[in-house]
């Protein structure tokens, strides 16, 4: 695992080196255990090495045998070995033992052809100098990030937006067009990022970038087989559980290093640990009733006899990281559980330099309960949407009741009610909390119907899983998991979220998926052969954070408070109708406490890159 980034451009050898050296410093967090350089009259790479497999011997930037093609890359391909035998069949020799050399001849015999038959998760840029071109790819999830930064003949690359404010070509610029839709989703759900001009590689992409031109193309899109299959309950059920445990061997063996482990009270970690038995598993809580997991973690680590590291988190501790989180995640990030994550990975990474986790199990599976609505619920979706809609246009208007927020949600069409995990304000509250200047007519259907669109045909459980795929998975969970671990120079490993594994899971029906009012049903099925009922039948429930009970406490409202005040809040935010938000939560008349973290978290996003950052 590593930092990666590079530019193209005509500056002198000399000084592309001494740029380069500030970048990989920049990300130095991602690679601690080496750095190397390319340079020529054209391009600069630099490689930031975490070395976990070929320790010795892997070193990057890596050049190919004719040395007319230089790689930099970060990730772990974990069926390399099977393409290097297949490589060293037609001819090639190998210098090392590692998948980066794979990468590298494999571009160069299969050319595009070669993302599609990599397993793992991977970003990386090719120089081919012959064609004086840059190839970059990423894989089919986005388990790793890859940016770019394009404006007039400035090219740049890197594993982190960060690496570019190094470059004295780098124009940081903020991007307001995306805020209105953070605050809804609570992660950047454009192309453009919060900089202008700087891009994300789009999961399963790869770019051809050749004479000041850049071309882009999908090699992979999620697609699903499910009415094909025919196969019985028990079939598909002994078919999948090869399927995952194959997974996680691959995962767990493909290291020179130690490999441990997160545990949550979850299916998912638990079941990943109860295959892969590492040494060690790691779990972070909070000291507050229904916000902690970590004793169902000690209970179960005790029961496989697994040493288990604990670490409580306190209201001061959350506070005080925020803003280094928030440096983190490039862009401003507001799932709460970014925070607790951090803290898990400071805690491994003074144990081990890799770790399984579970992300990807409820994506691929139906896990959300969301997924799953409740029977009283479908008989109320069963009257017409005008009748739903009035109910909603009354509700908004009411004091607070139970079911009233239910009312709400269900009012609006399908494709406006279901857009992941966000949805903290209604879309028509927006524009209130707002300056006037950034208000605009933008919908969340703009943002949503061209992927609806795509599974116009599925099944409502599909449909959800696809926006989630699309949105929520690769904008939010996978990129907290790759940012939080590699801030402490960490590995994170997702053996649910593989391509082989999501391949078996696209034809399996939705019938097997929920079913007994039971979310993700045959994984935890499967897991219940490997765990006791009290885990496998658990509810989910993430990692739960009581920000909103700490926005009560004197302390830490007058924190927010503060941000909320700042003279530049009122370039982004309509300070009075912000304040008016935050003193009912405070005075407990509403709960606001997540709409209120998504434009806190925007705040100090935005006081740290754009105040502190120069």
């Amino acid at each position: 695992m590593c930092g990666i980034a590079g530019f193209y451009d005509n500056r002198l050898k000399k000084e592309k080196l001494e740029i380069l050296k500030k970048m990989g410093d920049r990300i130095s967090h991602r690679g601690p255990d080496g750095e190397g350089y390319y340079a020529d009259d054209k391009v600069g790479f630099v490689h930031r090495r975490l070395s976990i497999i070929d320790i010795k011997g892997g070193s990057q930037p890596m050049y190919s045998s004719d040395n007319n093609y230089i790689i930099v890359y970060n990730g772990e391909v974990y069926n390399y070995q099977e393409l290097k035998d297949e490589l060293i069949k037609k001819g090639y020799k190998f210098k090392t033992k590692c998948d980066t050399e794979v990468i590298l001849n494999g571009y160069i015999e299969w050319k595009d052809k070669l993302y599609n038959k990599l397993r793992g998760m991977f970003a990386f840029v090719i120089y081919d100098k012959k064609n004086d071109e840059l190839i970059g790819a990423r894989d089919y999830f986005g388990i790793k990030p890859l940016y770019y930064y394009k404006d007039n003949n400035e090219f740049m690359f890197g594993s982190e937006i960060k690496s570019f404010l190094d470059h004295p070509g780098f124009k940081k610029e903020i991007n307001t067009d995306g805020l209105k839709m953070f605050l809804i989703f609570q992660y950047d759900v454009k192309e453009e990022t919060f900089f202008k001009n700087v891009y994300k590689l789009e999961p399963g992409s790869y770019f051809h970038y050749k004479n000041n031109k850049l071309k882009i193309n999908k090699y992979f899109d999620l697609s699903y087989d499910k009415k094909n299959n025919k196969k019985d309950y028990d079939t598909v059920k002994s078919e999948l559980t090869k399927v995952l445990e194959d997974s996680i061997h691959y995962h767990q063996i493909t290291s020179d290093v130690e490999v441990g482990a997160y545990l949550s009270g979850g299916v998912d970690s638990s079941y990943v640990v109860s295959k892969s038995m590492p040494d060690k598993t790691f779990s972070v809580g909070f000291s507050y009733e229904g916000f902690d997991e970590t004793d169902y973690a000690k209970d179960l680590s005790k029961m496989l006899k697994i040493k288990n590291y604990r670490e409580k988190i306190s209201a001061d501790d959350f506070f005080n990281s925020l803003s280094d989180v928030e440096y983190h995640t490039d862009e401003p990030d507001a799932n709460l559980s970014t925070v607790p994550l951090y803290f898990l990975s400071d805690l491994a990474a003074k144990q081990v330099k890799v770790v399984l986790s579970g992300e990807g199990s409820d994506e691929m599976f139906g896990g959300y309960p969301e997924y799953n609505d409740p029977p009283l619920l479908r008989a109320y979706l069963k009257l017409p949407l005008p009748i739903r809609s009035f109910n909603r246009m009354i509700c908004k208007h009411l004091p607070h009741f139970p079911g009233r927020n239910t009312i709400i949600k269900y009012g609006r069409p399908f494709i406006e009610r279901y857009i992941g995990h966000g949805s903290y304000f209604e879309e028509s509250e927006i524009n209130k909390v707002l300056n006037k200047d950034l208000r605009s007519n933008e919908m969340i259907s703009d943002v949503i119907k061209p992927y609806y669109d795509k599974v116009k045909n599925e099944d409502e459980l599909t449909k959800k899983m696809y926006i989630d795929y699309n949105f929520w998975l690769p904008q939010d969970i996978l990129l907290k998991a790759d940012k939080m671990s590699m801030a402490h120079s960490l590995e994170l490993r997702t053996p649910l979220m593989d391509i082989d594994v999501f391949n078996y899971a696209r034809t399996i029906p939705s019938k097997y998926l929920l079913k007994d009012k039971q979310t993700k049903y045959i994984f935890r099925d499967i897991a219940h052969e490997s765990l006791p009922e009290e885990w496998s039948k658990r509810k989910k429930l993430g990692f739960p954070v009581p920000f909103s009970k700490w926005l009560r406490i004197d302390k830490y409202y007058k924190i927010v408070k503060d941000y909320f005040n700042k003279n530049y809040a009122s370039k982004f935010f309509d300070v009075d109708y912000i304040n008016k938000l935050l003193e009912d939560h405070h005075n407990n008349i509403t709960n606001n406490g997540r709409e209120i973290y998504n434009i806190y978290c925007f705040l100090v996003w935005y006081e740290r890159f754009f105040i502190l950052e120069k």
